[in-house]
């Protein structure tokens, strides 16, 4: 049986929306970020019923010594992965030190305090217009070295933890105490910054998928990062299409 002419079927529309992406992060930066995400949630859920031992749930957990020394294998493996990830990352920041190809963006500048101060303005209705960003805003700038200093004092607590007895032959006694504390307080503050403050700001406020798809849609660019949509606009604008500057 045929449609007739004037059938709905032929009036869809055949209209196809181009949607413009810029990219925002490399692959091993994508990588990093998986490595980082699993890691931490392994080191966490392995490291919590540990320093909860006296409680009943953690006590079920542990119920037997094969049961802790598996939770410390996992904690340790998953500890020695995060501590490669860290070493790539830094002798990767270091080559591109060398080569002079270090992005400056994720530095703190004068420029985030000031954007600081204009959100707070914004926030609580004494301004209308919210700061404009580049590739970084100062939010994304201090997730980065918070999570920076707070897996670094993780890592080196850690191994201190670990390794203990080695440690106390240079190091005073009180160390390990000091480490402990250091390491599952720190670890407790970077869970619940990340899930509160990284978790809002990526997928609640807006779906952010760059971080899987290396990729950021236009409007995003235009909005949440307009200096280096205007900055990466005006590049194309100088650049001939054989590639070359005006």
């Amino acid at each position: 049986m045929s449609l007739p002419p004037n059938s709905n079927a032929q009036q869809v529309s055949q209209e196809v929306r181009v949607v413009r992406t810029f990219k925002r992060l490399s692959i091993s930066q994508r990588w990093e970020h998986a490595a980082l995400m699993v890691t931490s949630a392994v080191l966490l859920l392995t490291g919590l019923p540990q320093k909860y031992r006296a409680a009943t749930w953690s006590q079920q957990i542990l119920a037997t010594p094969e049961r802790v020394e598996l939770i410390q294998d996992i904690h340790h493996i998953a500890a020695v992965v995060l501590t490669i990830e860290v070493l790539y990352h830094l002798v990767s920041a270091i080559v591109l030190m060398i080569q002079r190809r270090l992005p400056a963006a994720i530095f703190p500048s004068t420029k985030d305090f000031t954007d600081l101060g204009k959100m707070i303005k914004y926030l609580f209705f004494f301004s209308d217009q919210q700061p404009k960003f580049g590739k970084y805003n100062f939010e994304q700038k201090f997730t980065y070295w918070f999570l920076v200093f707070a897996i670094a004092i993780m890592v080196i607590s850690g191994f201190i933890l670990w390794f203990p007895v080695f440690f106390t032959n240079f190091l005073p006694g009180g160390v390990i105490p000091a480490a402990k504390f250091a390491h599952s307080s720190e670890a407790i503050a970077g869970a619940v910054f990340v899930v509160i403050w990284h978790f809002y700001h990526v997928h609640i406020q807006r779906l952010n998928l760059s971080i899987f798809t290396g990729h950021i849609n236009e409007d995003d660019m235009r909005e949440y990062h307009s200096l280096e949509y205007q900055r990466l606009k005006a590049e194309a604008q100088e650049t001939e299409p054989n590639g070359e500057k005006a």
